[in-house]
């Protein structure tokens, strides 16, 4: 029996052969994710600012509820439309009230500011009765003179306009059937005279409408002078419908900014169909003189 120890011989397996697939289906991903990144960049750079607005509106909303969307089926990007931007009107009529001496004191019963709607513009009354007389359509000399003013300006556009009354909640001192919702649409139907009179086309009114005391400037105050007023809404172009549209003669952005800029509250319009209106009969004032209302 030999002393010498045991040989042992120990085999290393190698592992150095087959991988599987899983990096193959890895990495082709990954290539096409890259493909499809240069693809995209390459369209933002060489198209046009719509149909980058498009792809971009794609990627942050898939689904297409977006207001900025993909393609149509035709492959035409889908038409967005662009609200008119009404700022030098707005600057316009600021500086044609500015310019007549008898309209400078009322920069607190004017308000101009531009809205969801459009260009709004609010004739505030007073606790004296600035534009009307008391309780009765029927103008007065200052209200004439100012929509000479406005109309003169926004006759010069093509935009439409819409015409609203608003009293305040006082009732109506009367018993004949003639109340707040006749005063409000009898005093708008009348501003829409004088306009066209003065300067704004005869199609140029797209609504006549009497709000009575449901959309009050000043909800809690009901009795508030100031809830009494004439709002001339002037309503946006769709300026992607459009290759241009008139302006204002006047745009002088250095005009004086003597009108307040505060946000009206807003309101669903009654169902009322302004007195002398086509297709509504006229309103016949009570008769005699409301003692409470102005």
């Amino acid at each position: 029996m030999s002393d010498q120890p045991p040989i042992i011989i120990k085999k290393v397996v190698a592992h150095g052969g087959h991988h599987g697939g899983a990096w193959k289906v890895a990495y082709a991903d990954f290539v096409t994710a890259m493909m499809s990144l240069f693809i995209v960049l390459w369209l933002m750079s060489t198209t046009s600012k719509f149909t980058q607005e498009a792809i971009g509106g794609y990627f942050r909303d898939p689904n297409g509820s977006a207001k900025t969307r993909g393609t149509t089926k035709q492959g035409v990007a889908e038409n967005i439309p662009k609200k008119q931007d009404l700022t030098q009107l707005k600057t316009a009529l600021m500086k044609s009230i500015q310019n007549i001496d008898a309209l400078k004191k009322l920069n607190k019963q004017i308000e101009i500011t531009i809205t969801d709607e459009g260009l709004r513009i609010e004739l505030i009354e007073d606790k004296k009765g600035t534009f009307f007389e008391t309780g009765s359509p029927k103008p007065t000399p200052i209200l004439v003179e100012l929509l000479k003013v406005l109309s003169e300006q926004l006759g010069k556009i093509p935009n439409k306009i819409s015409v609203e009354g608003h009293t305040d909640a006082m009732p109506y001192s009367s018993s004949a059937g003639y109340g707040n919702w006749e005063l409000s649409a009898d005093r708008a139907n009348m501003a829409r005279h004088l306009m066209q009179q003065s300067g704004v086309g005869p199609n140029q009114i797209a609504q006549v409408r009497g709000f009575a005391d449901q959309n009050l400037r000043k909800p809690l105050q009901p009795f508030d002078a100031s809830n009494r007023r004439i709002s001339l809404i002037v309503q946006y172009l769709d300026m992607s419908k459009l290759s241009g549209i008139v302006a204002p003669a006047s745009q002088d952005a250095a005009a004086p900014a003597i009108l307040n800029d505060g946000k009206p509250t807003a309101g669903k319009p009654a169902d009322v169909v302004a007195p002398g209106s086509k297709g509504a009969p006229a309103a016949k004032p009570a008769p005699g003189s409301p003692a409470s209302k102005p």
